[in-house]
């Protein structure tokens, strides 16, 4: 190790790390940034895909969960840990090898497909219909989308301005906050399954094919594609924490990556199970979200709705953050 004596005046992480360039981060920092990896990743798709693929899945839901794993946790890790190896300092230096004109029309493409043309909007959309549509009478629908946007998008703003601090934010405060929130609603499905996986038949492609269309859904997060923004935001903290050189990054994002890999697994494989066992007690729905809301009802009742709104909005916030501040 080595001191370094640049000063760092107003340094929002002076209570993480001295000034010293270090080769590998302890554990309490490895889980933290294994946290914020999971904070970033885990939004609104994350949260309800799985469970519409375990209702249609249904006895296939365990091929369906691998395949979905392999491209909603393997995928975004490897484009982190990728990034880390290529030293690029940005989209844009990762793609300019093939050509100039390449890297500026994938860089735009990315970025505003992620950003404000798709997954930023869908944050605050998804936490309105999910979470706060049951409360609302049908004719207020339009203001209270409206009104909720504008706060969430305030908060958003607030905290994406501030990207020293993305670490306590996401990582250190929002994330566990999630866990607890969503533990408590997995943690029923478990104690109290509404049906067993076995007893329902898969539906569509899941019949035939259901390793190969749990890759597609793990896909369809989209954070593969997320991954190759996010990791200059989880880079730029490494470096903040003191870690300097490219090898040591990749290895610390490994295993940072493992941190996020189990806990992202974890949760999956429980939102997948939920959906399949559902139709034990409630009825089928076209989307994630609404069988969210009926197995939140079943258990809870009001007071599940009430959990859930928290549950989504968390969810959505989180990425919501993170997606701004890579932008």
């Amino acid at each position: 190790m080595k001191l370094c004596t640049t000063e760092h005046h107003g340094d929002p992480w002076r209570p993480y790390r001295s000034l010293i360039m270090r080769e590998k981060l302890d554990l309490k920092s490895n889980v933290l940034i294994g946290s914020l990896l999971f904070g970033l990743f885990f939004g609104a798709g994350n949260l309800i895909f799985p469970v519409q693929m375990g209702q249609l899945a249904g006895s296939n839901t365990p091929l369906a969960t691998i395949g979905f794993l392999i491209t909603g946790v393997g995928l975004p890790l490897l484009g982190v840990t990728a990034t880390a190896i290529s030293q690029s300092e940005s989209l844009y230096d990762i793609a300019k090898p093939v050509s100039r004109i390449y890297s500026i029309f994938f860089t735009c493409a990315l970025y505003l497909t992620i950003g404000p043309l798709f997954a930023i909007p869908r944050t605050a959309t998804v936490a309105f219909e999910v979470g706060l549509n049951p409360f609302i009478n049908e004719k207020y629908l339009q203001v209270g989308l409206f009104i909720f946007s504008l706060i969430f998008f305030v908060i958003t703003l607030y905290y994406s301005l501030k990207p020293g601090r993305i670490i306590d934010w996401v990582g250190r405060y929002l994330t566990p906050i999630f866990l607890v929130l969503l533990s408590i609603l997995l943690i029923a499905t478990f104690v109290k399954p509404m049906g067993q996986v076995s007893d329902f038949p898969p539906q569509g492609k899941y019949i035939d094919r259901p390793l190969f269309t749990g890759i597609l859904d793990g896909y369809n997060t989209m954070d593969a594609l997320a991954s190759l923004a996010f990791a200059i935001v989880i880079i730029t903290n490494l470096e903040k924490l003191g870690i300097r050189s490219s090898k040591y990054k990749a290895i610390e994002i490994f295993k940072s990556g493992l941190v996020c890999l189990i806990g992202m697994s974890v949760i999956y494989a429980s939102l997948a199970y939920m959906g399949a066992t559902s139709l034990g007690s409630v009825s089928s729905a076209d989307n994630g979200g609404k069988i969210m809301s009926l197995v939140s009802n079943h258990y809870f009742g009001y007071v599940g709705k009430i959990l859930l709104a928290a549950i989504v909005t968390v969810a959505c916030l989180k990425p919501a953050i993170g997606l701004i501040t890579s932008c």
